[in-house]
């Protein structure tokens, strides 16, 4: 059985296991407690047929594999769903901050991108969400700083930026987890 930790940061490569722990860790407080309620931040956007139907497929997984768990779907403005969500007996899942931060860096319409002083305010404000929140929040984020440097200054710059938000998020959550081929590595915290 895993137990839930009051802020986790999950992190791994594509289909690494990183939805399904978050989503264990929701099934998990759900069953441990009649008044327990479980909240999914959804930060992915429709942008193509191919991301329809994959945003689709993970609805219906979702609420199948975890029926108690309701959704609230946001790409920019997380933190104030992490403040209006936020209550002791709620934990939260965002599901993913990679996505939340390619919305805010690389938006499709350029002129909606974000200046890297308001990324870093938006990255602060939900750190502080995260820190002040009275019940648990579990975040998922993608691991993308272990391969080769990448071609143009604009994926570089996104790369490097995700890896502050990693660790930034990192400082703030009791435990931080990476998940390698649907194995659980704490490397924060010593909860598994």
């Amino acid at each position: 059985m895993v137990e839930v930790a009051r802020s986790e940061l999950i992190l791994g490569g594509q289909k690494s296991g990183k939805s399904r722990r978050a989503e264990d860790l929701a099934r998990q407080w759900l069953a441990s407690s009649a008044s327990h309620c479980a909240v999914l931040v959804a930060t992915a956007e429709p942008w193509d047929e191919e991301m329809r139907q994959r945003i689709a497929r993970h609805r219906s997984d979702r609420a199948e594999r975890v029926p108690g768990l309701c959704t609230v779907e946001e790409s920019r403005e997380l933190e104030q769903v992490l403040r209006r969500h936020a209550a002791p007996q709620t934990l939260i899942v965002v599901d993913c901050l990679t996505l939340w931060l390619t919305h805010l860096m690389m938006p499709l319409d350029p002129a909606e991108a974000l200046a890297e002083a308001e990324v870093n305010q938006r990255v602060n404000g939900v750190c502080d969400a995260v820190r002040y929140a009275p019940g648990p929040v579990v975040l998922v984020g993608n691991e993308i700083g272990l391969g080769v440097i990448p071609l143009g200054a604009e994926v570089r710059r996104f790369v490097d930026t995700l890896g502050r938000l990693n660790q930034q998020v990192a400082g703030v959550t009791q435990q931080v987890t990476l998940m390698v081929a649907g194995c659980p590595l704490v490397i924060k915290g010593g909860r598994s």
